[in-house]
């Protein structure tokens, strides 16, 4: 059973205006027609956004993250996110408030450098 689903249920209703507009545009398949879930519990870890098909979290990034604590405190938790085989694509906040055709196409791009996302070993 996942973790931290109270919290997500909260983060949910209490996202930013960056994570809202991001939201209606991945919302209901309408991007590269794949599954987005938000506020998604993963080892201990909350991911804003979270397509389970491609394994991809995006993180949708304030001006705190930005601080030398916190940018290591991300370096660590995206190392502990690639061990369960999560590829993270962090997206500023501002870049989705005013640019979010190019934050959708990076997410398209993301998205279909995974077209077979479970590779044969």
């Amino acid at each position: 059973m996942r973790a931290n689903i109270p919290l997500c249920r909260k983060l949910r209703k209490d996202q930013t205006d960056a994570e809202r507009k991001l939201w209606l545009a991945l919302r209901n398949r309408q991007l590269c027609r794949v599954k987005f879930r938000r506020q998604f519990s993963i080892g201990g870890h909350i991911l804003d956004f979270y397509c389970p098909e491609h394994r991809l979290a995006i993180e949708v990034d304030g001006g705190q993250h930005y601080e030398d604590t916190n940018i290591k405190q991300d370096a660590l938790r995206t190392k502990e996110l690639c061990e369960y085989g999560i590829k993270m694509l962090r997206v500023n906040n501002l870049d989705v408030l005013n640019n979010i055709e190019g934050v959708c196409e990076e997410i398209v791009k993301a998205v279909t450098s995974h077209l077979n996302p479970f590779p044969s070993p």
